[in-house]
């Protein structure tokens, strides 16, 4: 089906184009979007009509939207999971997790504009990209851990596995010093008890000197 682009479109064109698309991709999507119009005879006339409103239309959303992105660009924010110890998650963060995220940030993002080519499994931050206009594009990181302190280690630049080993030196290092503190204990106590020996000895001695 062909059809005339009202806005820019990713992979597929420029406002005013002429292109060649499937009809599901048509019907389901950049029709009823708003994107696209069928591209007969009547339609393309009416374009050429409304092209300069359009075109001022979308130089109007295109500097609202770069304003978002400046203060939006490098934002990160965080979303809490449960995960197994080896960082896959019990379920995944999807594209509308990651704009509840953003909106309970203070920052009005939908669903739609999340660019998510598959839902997060993983722990640790992640890199998404916002559409917020079809020329505007901007990067945001969400950062996914199983609590707010686990979220700020990674947040400082550590991975789930470098987390993870330190807790295991750290309880190999506690298990050492456990050992350590039986060991000095019982070395303690055979010192005691050959002092004692010693000095039970002697006495016995002493004893027996005497008789």
């Amino acid at each position: 089906m062909d059809v005339i682009l009202l806005e820019r479109v990713a992979k597929l064109g420029q406002m005013g184009d002429v292109v060649s698309v499937k009809q599901g991709y048509a019907r389901n999507f950049l029709l009823p979007a708003g994107k696209a119009l069928r591209a007969t005879k009547g339609n393309m006339e009416s374009f050429e009509h409304r092209k300069a409103q359009l075109e001022v239309q979308n130089l109007e959303t295109k500097k609202e939207a770069e304003e978002v992105a400046i203060k939006l660009d490098g934002q990160q924010f965080i979303v809490i999971r449960s995960a197994s110890d080896a960082g896959s998650l019990y379920g995944s963060v999807t594209n509308r997790d990651a704009a509840d995220a953003a909106t309970e940030a203070g920052f009005g993002v939908d669903k739609k504009q999340m660019v998510l080519e598959a839902p997060i499994k993983e722990l640790g931050v992640h890199k998404i990209i916002v559409r917020l206009h079809p020329e505007v594009d901007c990067t945001v990181e969400v950062n996914v851990a199983r609590s707010t302190e686990e979220a700020e280690l990674q947040a400082s630049g550590k991975s789930i596995q470098e987390l993870a080993a330190e807790a295991e030196a750290e309880a190999e290092f506690e298990i050492a010093e456990l050992f350590d503190d039986i060991g000095s204990a019982a070395l303690d106590d055979l010192e005691a008890a050959v002092t004692t020996s010693e000095e039970t000895e002697a006495a016995t001695e002493g004893e027996a000197d005497d008789l």
